[in-house]
């Protein structure tokens, strides 16, 4: 078949779908499993083209060009075209300091180069504008829009409406280097990571939350001892069910290795994502595709407590002994007292009465001396398609082989039909738990938490006044200030070519593998991915290897006024599809979607 058009270049999930039956049929079993591989990587494309973010949407509809703004609001904006209007609303009296404020940001693609580079968020405080750090992430096209999750901490009296506004469209702007307590390493799920409130670790071979360890006083280390059933112990030691008679169990701490996830790193939040059917102690032996899990856990610069969302979905009916979805061993016994929480929300100490154990909306423990604690709070449980959803978790201070547990099992000797699907959002707290304002802490924050300040795109009051704000929002070479034009430097990059596609021969702008541009004086300094870990080797790129017959450093020293060019290989966010420009997509030939 000669290839010209871009299904001929590549084979749909429905081909593939049948070619794996066929492969099967025959027990040609190698062929079958690189076949479902490739069904896998074709789903991970379709995700990326069109899967939604979620969460509340501002839309463009009260967009204004910056050189309507005030004079003085105008000034200090000087390199950004467009602004949107946010205001946020406290509806509960209660204030907020530093409240996570995570939205859908939807812009026209005609408006920008670049979301993660142009987007800025300034408070309106006294009529003055101050820039806040702010996070974009999972930026993705749909149609001629630009979506992406923005993240940003604001604070707010209560029962107030504060304003906000989203700057964008500034070709020469650059990554913002925001300062963080945040910080993230290691690589994949097997993460390490801290803030000013605890450092915590992930497993490195199946991503649970291992351990905690508080940053004040003697460093608290939670941690779960032992051998496990055969797993390695962690604290959040969740996500299982048991079968039909009592047979076995199956757990997500049995997986050898993710069997797929999504880590979203930035200076503001790390959010760690992972799915998949839970694994038999004899996985493959027993291996049905009958409940799937989801867990995402999401840590935040400067906040002692993150939060875990939960997705459990019956693809098909399930006779069920039991399933936990939520279940956290403590070993040490460094904790004197439980306590928990009643849908009245008023946090109790001690034991939950039996009347109250299936009930219950907040659970943990606390020490009495050092005011160590540890709690959860229970904001979201609740399932579709299916009538009956108990509420237990009450905390336990000693389980044998465990120490401190507390779990929330469900659906004793029930069925679940095909279809249902149960849904959690809890909280983690970590904060010290004082006899005096301990409870209300506790009780206010998931007040808090259950509402959050609630964003709209507005148009500003006609007798706002505005008055001057300190220094500017560009940082240097934002503003159209460079010694060596940025313009000039992405029409050089799109001379640029990868030419290993041979006859499309697309450019690295085209590609979208340029994720900034900075210029210091006369040294310029690139920061580029790889279109995946296949190809690791910027270096093809960079000066040019393997028939790479114009790098970028060669071509970028060419230009006048550059002496220097600096290249920076990096995998955060990993390269897709939805990077491809116009020129990118028509030279490739990809169909619009």
């Amino acid at each position: 078949m000669k290839e010209t058009s871009y299904w001929q270049r590549t084979d749909s999930f429905d081909v593939k779908m049948q070619l794996l039956q066929e492969a099967y049929r025959a027990k040609n079993y190698r062929v079958a499993r690189s076949i479902a591989d490739s069904l896998r990587q074709s789903l991970t494309l379709e995700q990326q083209q069109y899967q939604p973010l979620g969460g509340p949407s501002l839309s463009a509809e009260a967009d204004l060009p910056v050189a309507e703004l005030p004079a003085a609001w105008r000034q200090w904006a000087q390199g950004w075209s467009w602004v949107r209007p946010v205001a946020l609303d406290e509806l509960v009296n209660r204030a907020r300091e530093a409240e996570p404020i995570e939205l859908e940001l939807v812009v026209p693609e005609d408006r920008i180069h670049s979301l993660r580079r142009e987007v800025r968020v300034a408070r309106v405080s006294d009529g003055a504008l101050e820039e806040v750090r702010s996070q974009v992430s999972e930026e993705v096209r749909r149609g001629e829009q630009r979506h992406c999750r923005l993240t940003f901490f604001a604070r707010s009296p209560a029962h107030s409406r504060s304003w906000w506004l989203v700057f964008y469209g500034n070709p020469d702007a650059e990554l913002p280097d925001y300062p963080s307590d945040l910080s993230v390493t290691g690589e994949g799920f097997a993460l390490e990571f801290e803030n000013e409130h605890f450092r915590g670790k992930l497993s490195p071979q199946m991503g649970q939350l291992e351990r905690l360890i508080y940053k004040r006083l003697h460093g608290l280390e939670l941690f779960a001892g032992g051998e496990g059933h055969g797993e390695p112990p962690g604290i959040d030691w969740a996500h299982d069910y048991v079968t039909s008679g009592n047979f076995q169990k199956l757990r997500v701490t049995n997986w050898p290795t993710v069997p797929d996830y999504e880590i979203v790193r930035g200076p503001l939040s790390l959010t760690v994502r992972r799915w998949g059917f839970p694994y038999s102690t004899v996985h493959p032996l027993f291996s049905p595709a009958r409940m799937n899990f989801f867990i995402e856990y999401r840590f935040y610069a400067g906040t002692p407590w993150f939060v875990k969302v939960g997705r459990i979905e019956a693809v098909q009916e399930v006779e069920l002994g039991y399933m936990r979805d939520d279940e956290w061993v403590f070993s040490g016994m460094s904790f004197t007292d439980g306590v928990w929480m009643g849908p009245d929300g008023k946090l109790q100490i001690g034991e939950a009465p039996k009347d109250k154990a299936n009930d219950i909306w907040a659970t943990g423990f606390i020490n009495t001396q050092t005011e160590d604690a540890f709690m959860a709070l229970f904001l979201e449980h609740e399932i579709d398609n299916f009538d009956q959803l108990s509420h237990p978790g009450a905390p336990l201070m000693y389980y044998r082989w465990h120490g401190h547990v507390w779990s929330r099992q469900l659906y004793h000797g029930q069925t679940l039909p095909k279809g249902a699907v149960l849904h959690q959002r809890n909280a983690y707290l970590t904060m010290p738990f004082t006899e005096q304002g301990g409870k209300e802490m506790v009780e206010g924050l998931r007040h808090e938490l259950l509402h959050p300040l609630v964003a709209s795109v507005s148009e500003l009051p006609t007798d706002l006044t505005a008055a001057a704000p300190a220094g500017r929002l560009a940082r240097r070479g934002e503003a159209g200030d460079n010694p060596v034009s940025k313009a000039v430097i992405w029409q050089a990059l799109g001379e640029c070519q990868d030419e290993q596609l041979y006859a499309a021969r697309p450019s690295v702008v085209d590609l979208g593998l340029v994720y900034d541009v900075r210029v210091r004086g006369d040294v310029v300094h690139v920061i580029m991915a790889m279109p995946g870990r296949g190809r690791p080797r910027l270096g093809y790129f960079g000066y040019g290897s393997g028939g790479n017959s114009t790098p970028v450093r060669q071509r970028l020293l060419q230009i006048p006024g550059v002496r220097e060019v600096v290249i920076e290989q990096t995998w955060q966010p990993h390269w897709d599809a939805n990077r491809l420009t116009d020129g990118g997509r028509a030279k490739l030939g990809v169909p619009d979607w």
